[in-house]
């Protein structure tokens, strides 16, 4: 057996020079530092996510026919509900592991976002996605997009009250696009809304499209990424030239394998212990019927929280109507998307700097790039909060309207209030000494010449060569 593999591995080398590539590619180094498994757990959280996306699959029937529902749920016998509603709660009550599966998903797809924001967050404020990196930063968003499209998409499919109404929202939102929104929204929904045809559409974006291009952009993302030298946090040792770090073979890849199983452990134990999305107790979608509270998942919280505080303008241009939702739902997402697309071009042409860079940027010692991000990230939590005002409005027992008029003060202040600190802040500590707590590589012992002993610390020796360097210092080949 062993001779046929040694074979064929012969085979492959001499006509595809395999041996070579994948001598090299385990040699590759990869910084030691916790940030950067961040986006570890975006790409196991997508395993997980494909993976019980296709147990789904089996069960789940994506159809708006009406049935009259026959399962082991007592509120709801005898009630007419569509098909695919009938199959979440066939999946939910009736299949084996199931509920363990939906909920897995669900929380897999919560976990898949947030790794992909903080890892962007990351990104940004390290100044990762300079010069040569912006094209990685361009498929980043995009990979965002995605994400946020499939786990859309997905959260809609159950055809419950509750996605339902988040449905209704989404249909508004496409026709307040101006000149094209009806157009656009008769070909995603097939017609005035509640649509037959949504939810087999919605169906093949989140089983087939989507994920194709999100896999595809994942593979090119990894593929620059090892193409590139990869980013550094600065420290002893560490330049432009190199990277200090651990080998993808074995050290880097035993750490990744071990975060793989962790993740798929504590999203598997969610699914089993956490309850999520509990389809049975919103009831299956009518569109005169409405609940509240009604948020969506946290993802889209900050467009239900917009729309919330948008201003009441409706206006008429040219024979066409721009109606309130335009201004929080279609123009905000725009502007605040497209800065973040642009920003390395932006940023670019604000300070100058077009060299390449390799050693990422402490947050305090850009204090004006940290104090817009921080910006940026209250003005997406007020929003957020908004999209609870209801919840908020119980819980303090004061009125919704007053919830909402707070968070749009709060709006046009905490932004401004939160770039000044942020940038005191940096700038204090830029001028301080304090510096992140570490721990210490240590020290080994070594021989001497004469028979002695001697301690020789193992931090990473500094080397301006412009090979690749493994934590030891020792050049990889």
């Amino acid at each position: 057996m062993s001779t046929v593999m040694e074979r064929s591995f012969k085979y492959l080398d001499e006509r595809l020079g395999t041996a070579s590539l994948a001598r090299a590619t385990l040699r590759k180094v990869f910084p030691d530092h916790w940030s950067f498994l961040l986006g570890e757990i975006a790409l196991f959280s997508l395993v997980v996510l494909i993976f019980t996306g296709v147990f789904l699959t089996f069960f789940y029937t994506p159809s708006v026919q009406e049935v009259t529902y026959d399962g082991p749920y007592a509120p709801l016998q005898g009630e007419h509900v569509t098909a695919a509603y009938d199959s979440v709660m066939r999946i939910s009550f009736e299949v084996r592991a199931g509920l363990l599966m939906r909920q897995t998903h669900h929380w897999a797809a919560l976990v898949f976002v947030a790794a992909i924001v903080i890892h962007l967050c990351r990104v940004f404020f390290t100044g990762a996605f300079r010069r040569p990196r912006e094209v990685n930063w361009l498929v980043g968003i995009l990979l965002l997009f995605l994400a946020l499209g499939e786990g859309f998409t997905g959260y809609s499919l159950p055809d419950d009250l509750l996605s339902g109404i988040g449905l209704r929202i989404f249909y508004a939102v496409t026709l307040a696009i101006p000149v094209v929104g009806t157009w656009v929204t008769y070909l995603l929904f097939g017609g005035e809304f509640p649509a037959g045809d949504i939810i087999s559409r919605l169906f093949v974006f989140h089983v087939m499209l989507l994920p194709a291009l999100l896999i595809g952009l994942v593979g090119a993302h990894i593929a620059i990424l090892v193409l590139q030298k990869h980013t550094q946090f600065p420290g002893h040792g560490r330049t432009e030239r190199n990277v200090v770090g651990k080998r993808l073979w074995p050290e880097q890849t035993f750490k990744s394998v071990s975060l793989l199983l962790f993740t798929t452990a504590v999203l598997a134990l969610l699914g089993g212990v956490a309850q999520i999305n509990p389809v049975w107790q919103y009831g299956p979608f009518e569109p005169f019927n409405v609940t509240s509270p009604a948020q969506p998942d946290w993802y889209i919280g900050f467009l239900d929280g917009a729309l919330r505080l948008g201003p009441p303008w409706d206006l008429n241009l040219f024979g066409f109507t721009i109606s309130e939702v335009f201004w929080p739902a279609v123009l905000f997402p725009g502007i605040a998307f497209g800065i973040l697309t642009l920003w390395p071009w932006i940023e670019r042409r604000f300070t100058g700097d077009r060299a390449e860079h390799h050693i990422l940027d402490r947050p305090r010692d850009t204090p004006v790039r940290t104090g817009i991000g921080a910006a940026g990230l209250m003005v997406f939590f007020i929003m957020f909060l908004e999209g609870g005002n209801d919840i908020f409005g119980v819980l303090l027992n004061v009125s919704v309207e007053t919830i909402t008029r707070i968070l749009q003060w709060g709006l046009l202040i905490a932004p401004i209030v939160t770039f000044a600190a942020t940038y005191w802040i940096c700038k204090g500590l830029s001028r301080s000494r304090l510096r992140p707590a570490r721990i210490n590589a240590g020290v080994r012992l070594s021989r001497t010449a004469d028979g002695g002993y001697e301690t020789v610390s193992l931090e990473p020796a500094s080397d301006d060569g412009e090979r690749e360097r493994a934590a030891t210092g020792s050049p990889t080949e």
